[in-house]
Parts: C-alpha cells; structure tokens; sequence
C-alpha cells in the first residue's frame, strides 16, 4: 500500500507533529523512514509519474501543470495521462496479472485501462466527465457516496470556507478508499492532495519564521488538526488492510514557508529582453499586455519555479534570435538571473539550468531555462505593471507556502524483509521498492 501525501514535510511528520500522529508514528517506529529527494522541478505534475515510473520529468516529457505548445508564444496545454508513455507501476504488475487500485495519482486524467480499478486525479475537470477504470465504478462510486470531490479552491481569503471544504473532501476520499480497499489488490495506491492545499492555504498562520504570522491566530493549529485527520483516516484505512501488507507512506516534494513572488517579465522589461509597447495595469498577465514579439528576446512563466522562454528563429513566428547565438543568451540570462538579488540587497541562493543538464534525455516542450529562485522561497510572478519586483503575496492569489526539495518515505515491512538502509533516497527509487515488496524486479 502507497499513501501519498502530497507535499508532506520532513519537518512536520518526522519531527514537529510526530508525537501526535499516533498511526503514522507507529509505522515509523516499526518501521524505517528517509528524506526523499524530489524532481526537477519539484511540483506534483511531474513528481508522482516520475515515481511511479522511475524516469526523470524530462524522459516523461513533464514540467508542470501546463505546457507551452510548440512555436506559440502564450498558447499552452494541460498534462494529462495520455503524455504519459513510459510504464507505470501498475502497468508493470498488471503484465503478471497483480491487480492494483490507484486513486488521484496525477496525471491520470483521463483514466486508462488497468487490472484492477483507477479513480484519476485533481487534474479531472469536473465530476460529470468520465473519470473511473472501469466505467462502471463511478456509477457504483456516486450511488454510495454521492458526486466525486476532486479538489478544493484554496487560493482565496475565505479560510473558514477552505478549511470546511478540505476536510469534506479527505474524508468522502477516505470513504471511498475504505470501499475500494475491501476488494481483491496486490497494490493500493493513492495521494490525498487536500495535504498540499492546506499548507498553502493555512501556512502563514502556523510558522513563526513566516511574515503573515501572529501568535495564538484562530488558525495556528488548522495544519495540524487536518494531519490529525489524515493520521486518524490512515488508521481506519490500516483496519481494512492485510497484517501481512508493505506500508509506504510517501510525498511528492516537501514544503515551506513562501518569502513572496518575484515579477519575473517585469524584470526582463527592465533588463531589455522582453519589449511591451506601453505599461498595462499593475498585475496584468501577458495574454492581455501589448508584447512586441519581434523586439522580445525572451519572455516568462509564473510558478512555484520561473520557466524562461528565447524567442528562437524558425522555432517561434517572430524570433530574432540566431541559431548561432542561442547559447550565449542562455548563458547571458542565465548568469544575470542569478545575479538577482532580494528587495533589501540580500543575497539569493538562485540556480538556473538548461534542461539537458538535469536530464538524461529532453522530451516534449520544455523551457529554456529552469529557475529556482532563492532556493524556491520566492515564487515566480509572470504578470506585467507592477512598481515593484517583490511582490508579499502570489500574484494569483493568497498562497503562504512554497515547494520544497525534500519529502518524505516511511516503510513499514511487518515481515521484516525490506528497510530503508540510507538516510535520503530519490523519488525515482520508490518504484523499485514497491516491486520488492511485491517480489518482482523490472
């Protein structure tokens, strides 16, 4: 059984709420646990395929939520299951007939063909679109507990709203997870996403180091009464599980606390790389800001890391990059990007790589540049018409916390066979885990 936990820190599960987390403390006691690395970059679209699959985001061909379609300028895509072409884990087992059940693991909208049965994930547009492997089960699905919850909306101040509505949705999650856990599996897998929303959502209100923080604030304890949900949840859930099952309880990427947003197309407007015919109002994004294209250089992406595009010859309808040159503008921008430093003249500790230098092979439609700014604590901010670059909030929205490189992995083995043997591990290795437990190699 894999429980995954979308954006679960080292810093809250193993150390800050471990003593009141009964269930998970328990597996971690009597079991092993690591620090597990995440991908480049770390968000949930690539980290979960990446591993369930053991390939990088660029052999997947995944860098985010959205993906720029070739040649465009502002034109994008949503991933979805289908750019999936690698095997997954339980495509791998199902070819020795082992059943799985896998629920919200992203992308697997639209859901594929499995032996066994498939819910998909937070990426599904909505409840009345098909969204179960096989067909039947969402019927079965809603006819016991109603319409499937797939997310929450988080990135807005009513947090009274939020809070109600993220614990509704873990537990209907929890509900169905029961049900489905009653049949006949070799593999469980799943990732509960209302554990990323609330540390978005509720972060600020827990962390002392955070800006927005106030002693005894009505939300202080909101994080850690909703891990005292999942804790509880996972427990009941245990009930219903084999004694002989391998627990694993995994994150994508980790969490911390959100420094602000760095506007980074106002910056490239200051610096001469991107070309607007006249000021639009503060927070307009691109798609509606008057863009000279053919005076631009380069243009970018907001996100919890900035994604950097070169206007390129014969790759973009009016590029005025030279194929000849396109290295020395990577190389240029890259090194002016680190340069950057915070809103007091503080230093930042900003990596900038080209994709080919994370991955062992470069597929679908990445940036040309990848960045972290200080180390994820700021975010990118693509939108134009600010006064400033330093932006105390996303642009998109309240948002208190940003991705981290570290998540978690507890194993539990009641028989005793697999334990973890290093203190971190790379998210790409959880698949060969699992195989392992499940007395298969690739």
């Amino acid at each position: 059984m894999i429980i995954g936990l979308d954006a679960a820190p080292p810093k809250l599960i193993y150390r800050e709420y471990k003593d009141q987390l009964p269930n998970i403390s328990r597996l971690i006691d009597e079991g092993s646990k690591a620090e597990m690395r995440s991908t480049h970059p770390p968000i949930t679209i690539p980290a979960w395929i990446s591993m369930m699959t053991g390939k990088t985001p660029g052999e997947l061909g995944l860098y985010g939520f959205r993906h720029r379609k070739p040649g465009e300028y502002l034109d994008y895509y949503i991933a979805n299951s289908r750019m999936v072409k690698d095997e997954a884990l339980w495509d791998t087992i199902g070819k020795k007939h082992l059943r799985s059940i896998v629920v919200g693991i992203p992308p697997s909208y639209p859901p594929k063909k499995i032996n066994g049965y498939m819910i998909s994930c937070f990426i599904t547009p909505s409840h009345k679109n098909q969204y179960t492997y096989p067909i039947n089960l969402k019927r079965t699905i809603e006819r016991k507990f109603g319409p499937y919850i797939f997310d929450v909306i988080f990135r807005v101040e009513k947090r009274d709203k939020v809070k109600r509505e993220l614990w509704k949705m873990t537990e209907y999650h929890f509900e169905v997870l029961k049900y489905l856990a009653e049949k006949k599996w070799n593999l469980f897998a799943f990732v509960e996403i209302g554990v990323d929303r609330v540390q978005h959502a509720f972060w600020g209100y827990m962390d002392k180091e955070h800006r927005k923080y106030i002693p005894g604030n009505r939300y202080e304890k909101t994080i850690l009464e909703y891990y005292k949900l999942i804790d509880e949840k996972i427990g009941e859930l245990m009930e219903r599980t084999p004694k002989n099952t391998v627990i694993m309880i995994v994150s994508d990427h980790g969490a911390k606390r959100m420094k602000g947003a760095f506007c980074i197309n106002q910056w490239l407007t200051e610096k001469g790389y991107l070309k607007i015919s006249k000021e639009p109002p503060q927070g307009t994004p691109l798609n509606k800001a008057e863009i000279e294209w053919r005076k631009t250089y380069a243009w970018g992406w907001g996100g919890y890391y900035a994604r950097i595009f070169l206007n390129l010859e014969r790759r973009e309808k009016h590029g005025i990059i030279k194929r000849e040159d396109y290295e020395h503008y990577r190389d240029e921008l890259a090194e002016r990007i680190k340069r950057i430093r915070g809103p007091n003249g503080e230093e930042w500790q900003t990596k900038v790589y080209k994709p080919e230098e994370l991955y062992p092979e470069v597929r679908g439609n990445p940036p040309d540049l990848i960045v972290y700014l200080d180390d994820l604590y700021w975010r990118s901010a693509g939108t134009l018409g600010w006064k400033t670059k330093y932006l105390p909030e996303n642009d998109r929205g309240p948002d208190d916390a940003v991705h981290d490189w570290k998540g978690i992995l507890i194993l539990y083995d009641p028989e005793g066979r697999i334990e973890l043997k290093k203190e971190e591990i790379s998210i790409r290795e959880i698949r060969r885990i699992a195989l392992k437990a499940l007395e298969m190699d690739e």
